[in-house]
């Protein structure tokens, strides 16, 4: 019996994010690939309330057991089986994605690593599909609060290489030419609770 992890940001957190990538995930049997689904719980939840979507959670191997474990006792049927999935590999586990989710995923890795995976999404997300990014971003280098520049100290005591991103970067990683498949636009801009946000940007057609 696998015990499962209890995050308190996600069960604070997913009724808004719920409210926002309704409006986004809308096609009849698509596919949302999760990146770094964490403990599992938004994999147990959302796609209770997303009916039309079947919902593909992913992370680290260390992740899987555990993400496992909320999948099983949640029971949906629009709910894959985990992959393992390290941003990083040249060859994603999944080919295509009519939509992309993560959340609190990109401060926690190293921009490398955020380079890597706007790459390897723009390899795999669909024409005109949707991803939706979660999380605190700065805006023109500056934090939106105070408990935001707290929260990059705590970051960078655990991970030097981790912490908050610059909005301006995310999106300039979005458009690059150096970067192969479709360059990915921003569309909105959501303002979240306990200043967080969620970027949306749309692959080309």
């Amino acid at each position: 019996m696998i015990n499962k992890p209890y995050s308190e940001a996600c069960e604070q957190n997913k009724e808004p994010i719920l409210s926002v990538i309704k409006q986004w995930f809308t096609e009849e049997n698509s596919t949302v690939l999760e990146i770094g689904s964490g403990t599992g719980q938004h994999a147990a939840y959302f796609p209770a309330f997303l009916p039309n979507v079947h919902w593909q959670p992913s992370d680290v191997s260390t992740n899987i057991d555990t993400i496992e474990a909320w999948r099983l006792d949640a029971n949906l049927a629009n709910v894959y089986t985990a992959k393992t999935l390290d941003v990083a590999q040249s060859t994603w586990p999944i080919q295509s994605a009519d939509y992309i989710f993560s959340a609190n995923s990109v401060h926690i890795m190293s921009w490398a690593h955020v380079e890597s995976m706007f790459a390897g999404i723009r390899k795999i997300l669909k024409p005109n599909g949707i991803f939706c990014l979660y999380g605190p971003f700065n805006y023109k280098g500056e934090y939106t609060s105070p408990s935001n520049a707290q929260f990059e100290q705590w970051l960078k005591s655990r991970d030097i290489n981790s912490g908050i991103r610059d909005f301006e970067a995310l999106c300039d990683l979005a458009t690059s030419s150096s970067i192969q498949g479709s360059p990915l636009t921003l569309v909105s801009d959501h303002q979240m609770p306990a200043n967080n946000q969620i970027l949306v940007f749309k692959s080309q057609a």
